[in-house]
């Protein structure tokens, strides 16, 4: 298994840039194939797709290959991968939760509509909540020190609500930004003017390539009255600790959205192109499960059936969800797990 997985990992390393450049493709990981609906046990490069296509009606250089260096693919229709935005709904975890406050409600940014209170954390002897920066951070628009409610504004939230401030973010890193560049924006102008005056209702705009990448979507909040704060995730309880995931891993979370639920480790070790909202980021060495999710989950803890936290949710579609491994989490923002 260890040679399968080491010789399968080779190959996406070496390939896997290639192969999200083909139409549709949002992603490229490692999983056991699939055929008729069952999973068998042959390791595979796993091709997220955002629709499945016939042969036919791609150009040969978008056909994803049915074996790469002699590792079968696997393609899977996921849709298009988005970071979870939050939803309306009815009571629970879109509360306002007081005096205590448990991860797995309703927490966000006062910018942002609603997303999940992950989990505690602490560095050295300060409390923090552990959610999403698209959560906490309002996806890179945000100054230290901004207001976090609980709930968020989508269920209510208001100034009266706030409970911290966002104390640190992990930047995330889009594939373009606005350009800096005059003469590229003088050109785009230039087009703009041409285009209207043949009747074109199409803009252009001058984006520089940023070729960089991410490993997390995580931000923490430093709260008010940290002894209003329990650690014991709703409806779950206590973490157990830090564990890693691996391929068909059990797996459970409490959100905001969704509540309770339960999946499976689908691939690790994913390269993923994410929608936040129109702008894109490309993720790397990410862990993928089956659907759990929806709107206004990201930013739950994602546990093992033993409690112990792998993961931090924070994007999918309606068949899959994304997490960031959690070690990458607390390495990026220098924290540990309560």
């Amino acid at each position: 298994m260890e040679r399968r997985l080491a010789h399968a990992r080779s190959v996406k390393q070496t390939h896997g840039s290639q192969l999200l450049r083909k139409r549709n493709v949002v992603g490229v990981g490692l999983g056991y194939k699939t055929k008729g609906g069952e999973t068998t046990d042959e390791m595979s490069v796993v091709v997220s797709v955002t629709r499945k296509m016939p042969a036919s009606a791609l150009s040969p250089k978008n056909l994803v290959p049915r074996f790469v260096e002699g590792v079968k693919t696997d393609v899977v229709e996921t849709g298009l991968l988005r970071a979870l935005p939050a939803a309306s709904g009815s009571p629970g975890p879109r509360d306002r939760w007081r005096p205590v406050v448990p991860p797995g409600v309703s927490v966000g940014h006062y910018l942002v509509t609603a997303g999940t209170f992950g989990c505690l954390v602490h560095r050295d002897a300060e409390l923090f909540i552990l959610s999403n920066n698209h959560v906490l951070a309002n996806s890179n628009s945000y100054q230290l020190w901004d207001p976090i409610l609980q709930p968020g504004t989508a269920d209510g939230g208001s100034p009266e609500d706030r409970i911290g401030v966002l104390c640190d973010a992990v930047d995330l890193v889009f594939e373009s930004e606005a350009s800096d560049c005059q003469l590229a924006d003088l050109t785009a102008k230039l087009l703009n003017s041409i285009a209207r005056a043949v009747g074109s209702f199409h803009v252009l705009k001058a984006v520089k390539q940023t070729g960089g990448t991410n490993r997390v979507d995580a931000a923490i909040a430093k709260p008010f009255q940290p002894g209003t704060l329990t650690h014991e995730i709703l409806g779950i309880g206590a973490p157990e600790g830090v564990g890693a995931a691996y391929l068909g891993t059990r797996v459970q979370k409490a959100g905001r959205t969704t509540g309770i639920t339960e999946g499976v480790i689908t691939q690790v070790e994913a390269t993923v192109r994410i929608d936040y909202f129109g702008a894109r980021a490309l993720f790397e060495d990410q862990l993928i499960a089956n659907s759990m999710s929806e709107g206004g989950d990201s930013g739950s803890a994602v546990l093992d059936m033993q409690r112990r936290v792998v993961g931090l949710l924070f994007a999918g579609s309606p068949v899959t969800t994304i997490l960031n491994p959690i070690d990458a989490v607390l390495s990026a923002l220098n924290i540990q797990l309560v």
